[in-house]
């Protein structure tokens, strides 16, 4: 599949992707996380631009020094260009324990020329198997593009430059649990995934290629931080505009958007896949 220029995008994407893939004002990567992993390859620069690495003996990660509880985060990303088979880079919240939440992007690199996957998924007290993929409208190597979490009481919302490309709503009134009372911290790591990662681990790395090389800039984190227990948003969580996302949800042009990307560019859905779930798909998939 090649890529789609944004000249073919319909007019309203093209406007939203200019809008999207800017921001006015970013953190210092010194004062927001920490290299986890990685023994030097991964690297904070002037605390405006963080990479991560990987090589045959070695990939890298980070994590945040804060834990949330609720926000909406944003982060650019340059991904691993060129043949980057093998390869993934995950970007993703995560609390700790045997039943924890997670909320996850993860871009599995490709052959050259051949597009990334975006792999989301959603976990809830430790159960996954929530995947949605996507292929993406531009090349997501050649410059930086950001990529969002909304994460209110109400649902959870990743955003491509703006964009929604997936939308999990609490079903628990179904049964089905959601994130909402364990505090989560932002990961990511570059690491060597060719037994699974790229057309199901048939294309193997090269190293030949590395380092392989991943950017992040342009951190924010509109968000309940949580520390020693107590939530920052405090008592009245839902009231001010600085709040505002905590009640957010897709009005009729961003719905449109998400058909719109899901028409096009979905490439797997967990609850489509009948093969899988012979016995019924799970209950969310009942929730427009």
């Amino acid at each position: 599949m090649a890529f789609s220029s944004t000249s073919k995008l319909p007019t309203f994407i093209v406007f939203f992707i200019f809008l999207g893939s800017t921001l006015t004002v970013s953190a210092d990567f010194n004062n927001e996380f920490d290299i986890t992993w990685g023994d030097g390859r991964g690297k904070i620069l002037n605390g405006e631009l963080l990479t991560l690495s990987l090589d045959k003996s070695s990939g890298s990660g980070f994590e945040s020094r804060n834990e949330y509880l609720f926000g909406k985060i944003d982060m650019q990303l340059k991904l691993v260009p060129g043949n980057s088979a093998g390869t993934v880079t995950a970007y993703y919240l995560s609390s700790k324990g045997s039943n924890w939440d997670e909320i996850d992007f993860e871009f599995l690199g490709n052959l050259s020329g051949d597009p990334y996957i975006l792999h989301t998924n959603v976990f809830s007290q430790g159960k996954g198997n929530r995947e949605q993929q996507f292929y993406l409208w531009f090349d997501p190597t050649a410059d930086f593009h950001t990529y969002s979490i909304l994460w209110n009481p109400q649902r959870i919302i990743f955003s491509v430059d703006g964009t929604p490309i997936r939308e999990f709503k609490n079903a628990e009134s179904i049964g089905v649990p959601f994130p909402k009372n364990q505090p989560m911290r932002i990961h990511s790591s570059l690491w060597n995934a060719d037994d699974w990662a790229t057309r199901g681990g048939l294309v193997k790395t090269d190293w030949s290629q590395a380092p392989f090389t991943a950017s992040y800039r342009n951190f924010q984190a509109d968000a309940c931080v949580v520390s020693s227990g107590k939530s920052s948003c405090g008592g009245s969580a839902t009231s001010g505009d600085n709040q505002a996302w905590l009640s957010e949800e897709l009005d009729n042009t961003k719905q449109e958007r998400l058909r719109w990307v899901q028409k096009n560019y979905m490439i797997y859905n967990y609850c489509s896949d009948s093969k899988r779930f012979p016995q019924g798909f799970p209950p969310e998939c009942k929730m427009a």
